[in-house]
């Protein structure tokens, strides 16, 4: 192995069948038609409407309907641009962001899923919304998914005989799987993804704490009372199936000393620079993050096997929603590569009327302007490149931007991080814990029903919040 030497041994016999494929995970997406966006519109209004007009069908298809609008894209592109980009795309999109993204989910998920928070809680007002100021806090330290997948089970418990719940979960989801991790790269892939770039790690609780207490707080207050009119509409509850236990504790605590093996394995693949870089067939893997993923997976197998199965079975583990996590945004993952390509086009690229939006007349960026084309963006697309599109629209110094235009990459960062609440796929955990939600039985809203709660809920927040701060 040699620095800046990328070994390719192992992929010799691939390249061989494909010469061109090393130089091909970049192309110019200025030249692409708008209706190659089409298949990643395809898979939206599929998880959208599919699962509403025919959920028999979804539930045991939803994987084959993702893989099918994923060749939608990928046939047709391999057909007019070459096989070699196309493999190049499809490796790309593979090795530096899928497989990353799902094996830090699986063993968040894994983790979590191994604490089973021992004794009943009774799901009243005041309790759940400690819960969820809790989850708030904890998001930016641990994640968002891990803070998620940590509190949602005894969430549902604590809520098991109650006969409303289903805003429990979505405001579960706004506030824990959203935007209560926007205070430290640890807390959301976008934030960590400005790290990487050379955000300082307490730059965002530096800059965006007022707007997250202004959202956060607000938020809690709402489900409270919310969460009160139901209570009380309820009246007598119906008898609890859940038993009450002497105390409340942790079985499998164990899995906290795991938990921060993941979050240390993702803050040294941050802090680590190594010259060491592998080339897998055209994307380049660095070491720091080629040993994340290796510990990453290893933290996951050992708390499996570490984890009694009384305690999974406590806690009703399963994989089924981490499979349609990984499913979904497998289509996800490779049908937005032509619409980022688009995006990062600038405004000589079909969406060039988007990126124009953000600039005011004066050639300076509208902070206003970026929260929402980030946010409302973020809200469809996976929101960890849209940061990065906006990231580099304004400029992408990092000493600039956490200075003069401090107040632009705030809103930048904000926008991303908050709504990706706006809909079931603006955050992975957002479909994690519907998931898991509609697995112990909780009916949830639509992908439209869910949207209605957003808009009601969120945006006027969001309008209030620009006002406020990104003026």
């Amino acid at each position: 192995m040699q620095k800046k030497t990328p070994p390719k041994a192992a992929a010799l016999p691939f390249l061989l069948l494909f010469p061109a494929l090393a130089s091909a995970a970049e192309f110019d997406g200025g030249s692409l038609s708008p209706l190659w966006g089409v298949p990643f519109a395809g898979i939206l209004l599929s998880i959208a409407l599919l699962s509403l007009l025919a959920p028999a069908f979804w539930h045991h298809h939803y994987g084959k309907v993702s893989a099918a609008w994923a060749l939608a894209f990928l046939v047709p592109f391999a057909t007019i641009f070459g096989l070699p980009l196309a493999g190049g795309q499809f490796v790309h999109a593979l090795v530096a962001e899928y497989i990353p993204f799902i094996i830090l989910l699986t063993a968040l998920f894994t983790v979590a899923g191994g604490i089973h928070i021992r004794g009943n809680l009774h799901g009243a007002p005041g309790l759940n919304t400690a819960i969820l100021a809790i989850g708030a806090v904890l998001a930016s330290f641990m994640g968002t998914t891990g803070a998620s997948m940590l509190l949602i089970r005894p969430l549902i418990r604590a809520n098991d005989n109650r006969l409303h719940k289903a805003h429990v979960i979505v405001f579960f989801i706004f506030i824990v799987s959203n935007a209560g991790g926007s205070l430290t790269p640890l807390g959301d892939p976008p934030l960590f993804l400005g790290f990487l770039k050379g955000v300082g790690f307490f730059w965002t609780v530096q800059h965006i704490l007022p707007e997250t207490l202004f959202i956060v707080g607000l938020l809690l207050a709402l489900f409270y009372a919310i969460d009160r009119h139901y209570y009380r509409k309820e009246g007598v509850l119906p008898v609890d199936p859940t038993p009450d236990t002497p105390r409340i504790g942790f079985d499998g605590a164990a899995n906290f000393w795991l938990l921060g093996g993941v979050v240390a394995l993702v803050l040294l693949s941050g802090f680590w620079k190594s010259p060491v870089v592998f080339d897998v067939f055209g994307t380049e893997v660095g070491l720091p993050g080629l040993v994340r993923d290796i510990g990453l997976i290893a933290i996951a197998v050992v708390s499996y096997k570490l984890t009694s199965p009384k305690v999974h079975a406590d806690n009703q583990f399963e994989w089924g929603p981490m499979a349609e996590v990984a499913k979904l945004f497998a289509g996800i993952f490779l049908t937005i590569i032509p619409v980022i390509a688009m995006l990062k086009a600038g405004t000589q690229g079909p969406f060039g009327a988007i990126v124009s939006a953000v600039t005011r007349a004066d050639g300076q960026p509208d902070p206003a302007a970026y929260f929402w084309a980030t946010g409302v963006l973020s809200s469809f697309l996976d929101n960890a490149p849209t940061y990065l599109v906006f990231f580099n629209t304004a400029g992408g110094d990092p000493a600039a931007l956490m200075t003069t235009y401090a107040s632009t990459l705030a809103a930048i960062s904000a926008g991303a991080v908050f709504m990706g609440a706006n809909t079931y796929i603006g955050n992975a955990p957002n479909l994690m814990v519907k998931a898991i939600a509609e697995s112990r039985g909780v009916r949830m809203p639509s992908f439209f029903g869910y949207m209605a709660w957003s808009c009601a809920i969120l945006v006027p927040l969001f309008v209030l919040s620009t006002f406020l701060f990104f003026r």
